[in-house]
C-alpha cells in the first residue's frame, strides 16, 4: 500500500457550463477542451441543442464543437428541460432573451422548488416580458433586453452571474446593483470568462454595483476547462480525515474556482498543503482540528465538511451559509438529520451547523436526497466508518459521474 493516492480530476461544471453558453450566443463555430461530460451539463447542452446550436462530443479528443450559427432559428416559441442543472436554468435565462423568441424553461422537482423570481423580476426591469409559477419554474422569458437600470437581491451568485452575461447582449447600457450578494468567488469566474471575451464592464471591489456597456457580441473561439475544485474538495477531506496524502492533478493554482478555498479551511483544521505542478497535495494530520468557519463563499462545501467534521477532536461550527437551504436540497437540514443518524451530534442553526466532537459514529442506513453532493459527502464518510449505507448513489453523477471509480481508485492505493 502507499500512503499518498495520485488522481485527475474532471473538468469544471462551472466553467463547462460557461464556454457552452459563450460558445452558443457567439453564433459562431468554436472547440471547448476538457469539459465535464455529467448530466448537468448535458442538460445545458441538450437545451441549446433544442434552441439549434450544434453540439458534438469527441470522446478521443475530449472536446466539445459547437455550431451556433443557426440558433434561434426554425421555431417561434420552445421549452427546454434543464433537468437538475440550476447553474444552466440561471445562466441561460437572459441569454435566451436576446433571442427575441417566447423560451420556457423548466426541470425536475427539485429544480422546480428553487426561487426565480428576484430573476425573473430583473430581466422585467432589463426590458424582457416574463412569467413564472408563482416565482418558481416553469418561467417564460420574451426578449429583446433593452438595459437599464435593475436592483437584485443574490441569495444565490448566478442571478448576478446570469445578468453579467445577458447584459453584454443588451442594446444599451446595463446597471446592477446587488444589496446582497451571496458565494462572491462564483462571479469572479463570470468575470474570468468576461475578461477572455474582450467585454467592457465596470464592477466594485465587492461586486455589489456593476455596469456593462450595452451593444456588445461574444466571440467564437476555443476555450479550455480547467479541473473542478468543487469535485476535488472530495478528496481533500477525505485524505484529511483519514491522515494519508491525496494528490489531485487537473487543477490550476490561480483559477477563480471558489471551492479552493477548502484548501484554507483544511489547513486551519490541521492538514498539509503542497502545490505540485498541475495540482496540489494534501495530507491529514493524526487528529483534525476543530474551529469556525465562515462559509458563505464556498456554499457547496458545507456537505463534505461537515461530514468529515464529525471526526474532529473539537467542535467544528460553519456559519453563514444560509443559501445552502436553496440548493438541491436543504442542505443544512438534510446534513444535520443524516449525520445525527449515525451518531452525531449536531446543532442545526439558521445559517450552518455545529459539529461538536466526541460523538461516537457508527453504521446505519442515511439518505442521499437525490443531492450529489450530499451522497458524495455521505460516501467519504463511509469509506472512514464501517457499514453506512447511502439509500441511493447515482445522482452523483449529476457533477461527478467518475466519482465512485476515483474514490475506488484512491482506498486500493492507500489501503483507507
Amino acid at each position: 500500500m502507499n500512503e499518498n493516492a495520485t488522481i485527475w480530476i474532471p473538468g469544471s461544471k462551472s466553467q463547462t457550463i460557461r464556454a457552452l453558453l459563450i460558445a452558443s450566443f457567439s453564433r459562431g463555430k468554436s472547440t471547448i477542451i476538457n469539459p465535464l461530460i455529467s448530466s448537468d451539463t448535458l442538460s445545458t447542452a441538450n437545451a441549446l441543442k433544442t434552441l439549434g446550436v450544434k453540439i458534438d462530443y469527441d470522446e478521443g479528443k475530449k472536446l466539445f464543437r459547437v455550431d451556433a450559427e443557426n440558433i434561434g432559428k426554425g421555431f417561434d416559441k420552445v421549452t427546454l428541460d434543464l433537468g437538475n442543472s440550476g447553474t444552466g436554468t440561471y445562466l441561460l435565462l437572459g441569454l435566451a432573451a436576446s433571442l427575441e423568441k417566447e423560451i420556457t424553461i423548466t426541470g425536475d422537482e427539485s429544480l422546480s422548488s428553487r426561487p426565480i423570481a428576484p430573476l425573473a423580476k430583473a430581466y422585467e426591469d432589463l426590458g424582457a416580458e416574463v412569467s413564472t409559477n408563482d416565482g418558481f419554474l416553469p418561467v417564460t422569458i420574451k426578449g429583446p433586453l433593452k438595459g437599464g437600470r435593475t436592483e437584485i437581491e443574490c441569495r444565490t451568485s448566478q442571478y448576478l452571474s446570469s445578468l453579467l452575461l445577458a447584459s453584454v447582449l443588451c442594446s444599451a447600457d446595463v446597471e446592477i446593483t446587488c444589496p446582497l450578494l451571496y458565494e462572491k468567488p462564483y462571479v469572479a469566474i463570470t468575470l474570468s470568462w468576461l475578461d477572455r471575451q474582450g467585454i467592457s464592464y465596470e464592477i466594485s471591489d465587492d461586486y455589489l454595483h456593476s455596469r456593462v456597456k450595452g451593444g456588445q457580441a461574444f466571440q467564437a473561439g476555443q476555450f479550455t476547462v480547467s479541473g473542478d475544485y468543487s469535485s476535488a474538495s472530495f478528496f481533500f477531506a477525505l485524505a484529511a480525515a483519514s491522515g494519508k496524502s491525496v494528490t489531485v492533478l487537473g487543477l490550476d493554482r490561480y483559477d477563480s474556482q471558489g471551492d479552493k478555498r477548502v484548501l484554507d479551511v483544511l489547513q486551519a483544521m490541521g492538514c498539509s498543503v503542497v502545490w505540485v505542478e498541475n495540482g496540489v497535495m494534501v495530507k491529514g494530520p493524526e487528529h483534525l482540528k476543530g474551529g469556525t468557519f465562515d462559509i458563505n463563499d464556498i456554499p457547496d462545501a458545507l456537505p463534505i465538511l461537515a461530514a468529515i467534521s464529525t471526526l474532529a477532536e473539537s467542535d467544528v461550527r460553519l456559519t453563514n451559509v444560509p443559501q445552502a437551504r436553496i440548493k438541491e436540497t436543504d442542505r443544512i437540514r438534510v446534513m444535520h438529520d443524516e449525520l445525527t443518524k449515525l451518531g452525531a451530534k449536531v446543532t442545526e442553526e439558521d445559517d450552518g451547523l455545529i459539529i461538536h466532537s466526541g460523538s461516537k459514529l457508527h453504521g446505519g442506513k442515511v439518505s442521499g436526497h437525490k443531492d450529489h453532493r450530499i451522497i458524495m459527502a455521505l460516501s467519504i464518510l463511509g469509506v472512514l466508518i464501517d457499514g453506512i449505507e447511502i439509500d441511493d448513489t447515482k445522482h452523483a453523477s449529476v457533477t461527478f459521474p467518475t466519482f465512485f471509480t476515483l474514490l475506488n481508485e484512491v482506498r486500493e492505493e492507500t489501503g483507507i
